[in-house]
């Protein structure tokens, strides 16, 4: 996909503001439209979805943590939080909430542009594919790696007929890879799929829970096959163990 083909809503008040950052959008190939806060910019989305969303945090009528937290309940839209006040609280909120980055104002355009280019290239890679046949319904559930997952009890069943039981977390995001086998996810597009954005679920501890599932699921936990880590990215599955 070209930038050219590529369209980005920018949302702020400030019209001076939401201007000069969709001039210099357009002047790198987007297609750009401008919105003055949350009412035109679902206005916007009744005409169809962006590839991506500028939001700045700090607007009268309504403020950007409730437009990140309405979006990110109904669509998978990447955003990209601006904000004046620079607040750490704000950030880690909006983060939690399923905002994609974060930069103050008043930022580099430069930077902004990277920005988006590097959200817009995870969200690539996040998207998902159709399922494989080797991650197809086998009899008596569904083959990952060693085991067999009954999808209507959450257990894990393994060749023997030795069940293990799943957590709901647990049961979620092995469903998000059955669903984009040899997808690389990033650790956010994993939240994000097993609807797992919780206190507890910030940061790395998406690591703990795939280390609970790679002692499930895996031959050898200590050098997993199936769940790979790819470096600097996040993880794949890769339903022939290779």
């Amino acid at each position: 996909m070209t930038a050219a083909s590529q369209r980005i809503v920018v949302v702020d008040d400030e019209p001076d503001a939401r201007a000069m950052v969709g001039d210099y959008l357009r002047m790198h190939g987007f297609e750009v439209d401008l919105c003055e806060g949350g009412g035109a910019l679902r206005r916007i989305l009744e005409q169809g979805h962006p590839d991506l969303i500028v939001l700045d945090l700090n607007m009268p009528e309504e403020d950007g943590l409730s437009i990140v937290r309405d979006l990110k309940a109904r669509t998978t839209i990447p955003i990209i939080m601006l904000t004046a006040t620079a607040s750490p609280i704000d950030r880690v909120v909006g983060l939690e909430l399923g905002a994609d980055d974060y930069l103050p104002k008043p930022c580099e355009l430069r930077e902004l542009v990277a920005r988006v280019r590097s959200v817009l290239r995870r969200a690539a890679l996040a998207r998902p594919v159709q399922p494989e046949p080797a991650s197809a319904t086998a009899p008596g559930g569904v083959r990952f790696g060693r085991m067999l997952v009954d999808v209507e009890t959450l257990r894990l069943r393994d060749e023997t007929g030795a069940e293990q039981i799943l957590t709901r977390s647990e049961f979620a995001l092995l469903k998000a890879f059955l669903d984009n086998p040899k997808r690389v996810m990033s650790r956010e597009r994993l939240l994000d799929l097993a609807d797992a954005r919780d206190p507890d679920a910030f940061d790395r501890a998406i690591d703990v829970r795939i280390n609970r599932i790679r002692k499930k699921v895996e031959p050898d936990p200590a050098n997993p096959r199936f769940i790979k880590t790819v470096r600097g990215l996040g993880y794949v599955f890769r339903p022939e163990g290779d």
